[in-house]
């Protein structure tokens, strides 16, 4: 390894841990089913899935006894086979001694072959269709029991958890259930009978054979279970270092241009090679002790073969057995070996299903947003008056965020916050929009306690322009339609006109029919707080929540933005949160906050004739216009 190697590897910066969505698939050759984890209740687990599966049981119940039945089909054949050979061996032998030969023997156990091989058939696709639609039926199921509990939970629960998480429950964790059910009970089941009913079948031919090719088993076995286990820590290692490599890419894409304006690009090849370094090396040694594993079943497959054919011959020789005997039985040895691996593999597949299932079940338990009242306040006209009385949150209760706010907005007031990073301003709209509830006092609309709305009620009354602007995948009438589904295209042209958006738009290729690309990199961070700017417009509420709604655009455009919403917040009662105090010197009220409290409350003019910490923010800030200028 390279020094420029070694001393990434040793620098200590740790890769952010992440969930790569990497899982097993069920039915994807052996070694596929050994990676992942392991359920920490088994029982438990298993127990909770089958009941999960609820109307589909009789349906999986049906499915395993067709496969049941449709393997023995498969067991019967070659017995019939061996007999159809004796039969035409009997034939060939009676031609060759000059006498007429019988065929109606022959066609009787062709037919009957032709019909145990269709049953066969019939039962095979009977139980694919069966399997594959219950499986993805439960998929659906859990894809939307997840979905809907996803709107459900706390914000609270989205900051400590990454997206990555939450997308591999809703899309890999399901597969593995999905991918369990369609194939992996279905070919467990085939499995055990096509193992049970060949021995059956070998003994009632010959116990001679049949225990010298037992003999060959155990032997195989154990050099399988020695591989197994060796090269399992080498696919775990395979998907931690998958993880790193995914990892490294994704924070390196999405901060390209970061990388390049530091000269970044050297230390993170160099930390690429490292991470490249030990998934080639795990990689490499899992795929090679894995591929290991057929070559040795088949050496000792064709072992227990010539054995078979050795002792087999001789018996036939001395006309203890026939030809067609010894053929039925080569092929009863043949599936005999076949679902071994598949046997063997049983508990990983379904210590990966629970592991799974579990993954998913924790999801669905997770606390969720406290209860909507049972008979929510529906307003039917709102004059937007808002009272906080004696707030107090934090986002750890230890370590309270507010405290003890109080404030009074009237309808149709400009309320701005201002203040200090951190001092709890955005805490306030996250509080009065119900994205968290309070722990003590009380937020009032018209007098009515927020908690006493349905949450759907209660955002209908609000606009939000963030600081951070959210558009999505989508064109960009579809964008700022977003704010009224029901809007006709006028509306949103007008809305776009009255948030100086329209012009920016017509330069664009297809204009309001150009998609917004998912990194949203096709239009520039101003243009897209526009945007936003003329969703809340068209949305038309009576109250408005804007933070920092005018931080991304130029000088210009700010000035016509400004004008804009001056015109739609008259009449509204509207919260402003701005660190650039000369777009609030019209506010009908300014809160000053300060570590959680308000310290200072009132007009911009009366606020700079007290002198205090409101006017040293805004002295401050001129101050260092005019240092620059």
């Amino acid at each position: 390894m390279s020094d420029a190697k070694q001393q990434a590897r040793a620098s200590g910066t740790q890769e952010p841990k992440r969930n790569t969505g990497e899982r097993p698939a069920v039915g994807r050759g052996p070694m596929a089913m050994m990676k992942g984890e392991n359920a920490r209740d088994f029982r438990g687990t298993m127990k909770r899935l089958v009941s999960y599966f609820g109307k589909y049981r009789w349906m999986i119940l049906l499915g395993l006894v067709l496969a049941t039945v449709g393997t023995i089909f498969g067991i019967i054949g070659p017995r019939l086979q061996g007999y159809a050979i004796d039969e035409l061996s009997g034939i060939i032998g009676a031609r060759m001694g000059g006498g007429e030969a019988d065929f109606s023997g022959l066609i009787s156990w062709i037919i009957r072959l032709l019909l145990i091989y269709g049953g066969f058939a019939l039962a095979s696709y009977i139980v694919g269709f069966i399997m594959t639609g219950v499986s993805a039926d439960i998929a659906y199921r859990f894809r939307q029991d997840i979905s809907a509990k996803m709107h459900r939970l706390p914000l609270k629960y989205y900051d400590g958890t990454t997206h990555g998480e939450v997308l591999s429950r809703i899309t890999n964790d399901v597969d593995v259930i999905n991918q369990t059910l369609s194939q992996g009970i279905s070919q467990m089941i085939t499995s055990l009978v096509t193992v049970v009913g060949s021995m059956v079948m070998m003994f009632s031919i010959d116990w001679r054979l049949t225990l010298a090719a037992l003999v060959i088993i155990p032997l195989s076995m154990v050099v399988v279970s020695a591989i197994i286990k060796r090269s399992q820590k080498y696919f775990k290692d395979q998907q931690a270092n998958l993880g790193h490599v995914n990892g490294h890419i994704e924070e390196m894409f999405s901060g390209h241009l970061v990388v390049k304006a530091f000269n970044g690009e050297h230390r993170a090849i160099e930390k690429f090679d490292v991470h490249n370094d030990d998934l080639h090396e795990a990689a490499w040694k899992s795929q090679f002790l894995s591929g290991l594993m057929m070559p040795i079943m088949l050496v000792f497959g064709n072992i227990s073969f010539v054995v078979v054919a050795v002792m087999g011959g001789w018996f036939v020789a001395v006309g203890t057995l026939t030809i067609g005997a010894i053929a039925s039985f080569i092929q009863y040895v043949r599936q005999f070996n076949q679902p071994l691996m598949q046997i063997a593999n049983i508990s990983n597949v379904l210590q990966q299903t629970a592991a799974a299932a579990e993954r998913v079940f924790e999801f669905l338990e997770e606390g969720e947003e406290i209860a909507e009242t049972s008979s929510p306040v529906a307003l039917g006209k709102v004059s937007g008056h808002v009272e906080f009385r004696n707030v107090h949150f934090g986002y750890d209760p230890s370590q309270p965020v507010i405290k003890d706010f109080s404030a009074e907005a009237s309808p149709g007031q400009k309320i701005a916050i201002v203040g200090p990073t951190g001092a709890g301003k955005t805490t306030m709209v996250k509080l009065l929009m119900r994205f968290y509830d309070i722990d003590s006092g009380q937020i009032l609309i018209d007098g009515n306690e927020i908690r006493d709305f349905a949450r759907s009620g209660l955002r209908g009354y609000f606009a939000m322009v963030l600081q951070d602007s959210w558009l999505y995948n989508a064109t960009v009438m579809e964008n700022i339609r977003y704010g009224r589904p029901e809007a006709s295209d006028e509306e949103v042209m007008e809305a776009a006109k009255a948030a100086h958006v329209d012009h920016f738009i017509h330069t664009w290729p297809d204009g309001y029919n150009m998609m917004i690309n998912e990194e949203t990199s096709n239009i520039s961070q101003g243009q897209k707080q526009l945007l936003t700017i003329a969703r809340a417009i068209l949305a038309d509420p009576r109250m408005l929540i804007l933070d920092e709604a005018t931080s991304s655009v130029d000088t210009r455009t700010e000035v016509l933005t400004q004008k804009a919403m001056d015109r739609l917040m008259q009449g509204r009662t509207s919260f402003i949160i701005a660190h650039r105090l000369s777009t609030i010197r019209n506010a009908d009220l300014i809160l000053v906050m300060n570590e959680g409290d308000i310290i200072e409350q009132g007009t911009h003019d009366q606020l700079m004739a007290d002198d205090g910490f409101y006017a040293d923010l805004y002295n401050s800030q001129f101050e260092h216009v005019e240092a620059a200028g």
